[in-house]
């Protein structure tokens, strides 16, 4: 599986995805990815692997970060948390629609699919890009942690007043790559039914975030 070519990415990505791709990690990464695709039912799709850098380096504002993809059928579509419109829309998702209603008033997505949140700088990644069929975690250690820790530490260095918004353990642990003095850091709980009532539920990660925003001369969201 060849990962250094991808029509998603945007343009003002290539320059550090290419350093990455060049790398021996990343090199023993796409070995792995190239079997896997191979051998088994692996989401998402690979054109779809790379959609979150769809997003244009120069506009993101907010980097929401998860755990994995969804590894049930139809669900994975390359940004974290979204599903296509045709798909039933998963419990995390229904648990962040419940935080957006709560926190500031009814949420603007009719469906599953978050790409109006990417259309407006916010870059929906999770720690591990890809996972097998029903195996959640699957890929995890594979070399995907890596690539995100440079991804978060690009993102820390060349650009201004980011709102990182981290949700679970995998990327809470992404928080020492982040300059606090620079940007906003948003950790809770992961949105899933098996920690949402931990501490994402009343977190108000949707009304912080836009506060930060706006304070700092940025256009808030609209969830």
């Amino acid at each position: 599986m060849n990962l250094n070519y991808n029509g998603n990415m945007h343009e003002s990505w290539k320059p550090f995805l290419k350093g990455e791709f060049e790398k021996p990690y990343f090199k023993d990464l796409s070995d792995f990815l190239h079997e896997e695709y191979e051998t088994k039912t692996i989401f998402p799709r690979k054109e779809l692997v790379f959609r979150a850098f769809a997003t244009d380096l120069n506009e993101v504002k907010v980097v929401i970060l998860g755990q994995d993809p969804y590894h049930t059928p139809g669900a994975a579509e390359g940004l974290a948390f979204s599903v296509p419109n045709s798909q039933p829309i998963p419990p995390s998702l229904i648990n962040i629609y419940k935080e957006i209603d709560s926190d500031i008033g009814q949420h603007k997505n009719p469906r599953g699919s978050l790409a109006n949140w990417q259309k407006q700088g916010v870059l929906l990644l999770n720690t591990v890009l890809t996972v097998e069929a029903h195996r959640a975690g699957s890929h995890r250690g594979k070399g995907w942690e890596t690539f995100t820790t440079a991804t978060i530490s690009y993102l820390n260095e060349t650009r201004p007043h980011l709102v990182f918004i981290l949700w679970g353990r995998d990327a809470r642990n992404k928080k020492g790559l982040i300059d606090t003095s620079r940007h906003l850091v948003l950790e809770s709980a992961h949105p899933s039914p098996l920690s949402a009532y931990h501490g994402f539920f009343g977190s108000k990660p949707f009304s912080k975030c836009n506060e930060y925003l706006t304070k700092n001369g940025l256009e808030p969201i609209d969830w």
